[in-house]
């Protein structure tokens, strides 16, 4: 089930401010290239460009409907569909940093590909990563929870394999500390107020729901959302504007040559 870029950017405000909380914490200055790596519809790389006016600005990402929305967003940048596992930047034109915001929890191999990306850049360059850190939230046992509780339950069974847990934020430090000059780690944890319990469903609908609905016909995709519904209404209390408040631990790793 390929990426929605219009279900995605229903909540663009809210999932623009880690990004640029991670973009803060980089200090790489005056880069020559900045690759966002995952680069979704193009907000994140819309981003990057008014952070770095003078420097070449290059989009990646996996989704070729996300891509499709980038360059209609953003003419004249570079954009392309790549496999994120494997991407590396074109020998001749170096990358100063890589820029990656909630990309990674969507890919296993940390330990592999992490250290990868930090060798590919220059001395004083830097990897910034930016992941949610969600997968014991209440928001995402109830995903669990009405996998297991219908007659869907066997087409869903595989269904969190596609979710790579995160690891401690000292696992990360130990991981890179070996790569890199300098490593950043810390933990974030913050607090949406939605639109009542449907807010809490529109807003996975464009990530990790994704994983269950893909595998669902239309009619099971309905009947698995109410359920969900129903699990979650016990943990997100209404209040009496029908706001219940979202909240989002997100993990960020800024590690520079």
């Amino acid at each position: 089930m390929d990426w929605s870029a219009k279900q995605y950017l229903a909540f663009e405000d809210e999932r623009i401010r880690p990004a640029r909380d991670l973009l803060a914490a980089v200090p790489t200055r005056d880069p020559r290239r900045v690759v966002d790596l995952g680069c979704g519809p193009g907000n994140t790389t819309e981003l990057l460009l008014r952070t770095y006016p003078r420097a070449e600005v290059i989009g990646i990402d996996s989704s070729p409907d996300m891509i499709t929305h980038a360059r209609t967003r953003l003419g004249g940048i570079g954009f392309a569909v790549a496999d994120l596992t494997t991407w590396r930047p074109d020998p001749a034109a170096p990358v100063d940093i890589i820029y990656s915001n909630a990309v990674f929890q969507w890919i296993a191999g940390h330990e592999t590909i992490l250290p990868r990306l930090v060798h590919l850049l220059p001395a004083g360059g830097s990897l910034a990563v930016q992941m949610p850190d969600n997968l014991d939230e209440p928001s995402h046992v109830a995903m669990r929870a009405a996998a297991q509780a219908g007659p869907w339950s066997h087409k869903l069974a595989g269904a969190e394999g596609s979710h790579t847990p995160i690891a401690p934020a000292a696992a990360y430090f130990r991981m890179l500390k070996p790569h890199a000059a300098r490593v950043d780690v810390w933990r974030t944890v913050y607090h949406h107020p939605l639109d009542g319990i449907e807010g809490i469903v529109e807003w996975f609908k464009g990530s990790r729901l994704r994983s269950y609905l893909g595998l669902l016909d239309p009619a099971e995709r309905e009947a698995y959302l109410a359920a969900y519904r129903v699990a979650l209404a016990p943990h997100y209390p209404v209040d009496a504007e029908g706001k219940v408040l979202l909240a989002f631990p997100r993990l960020f790793i800024v590690a520079t040559r």
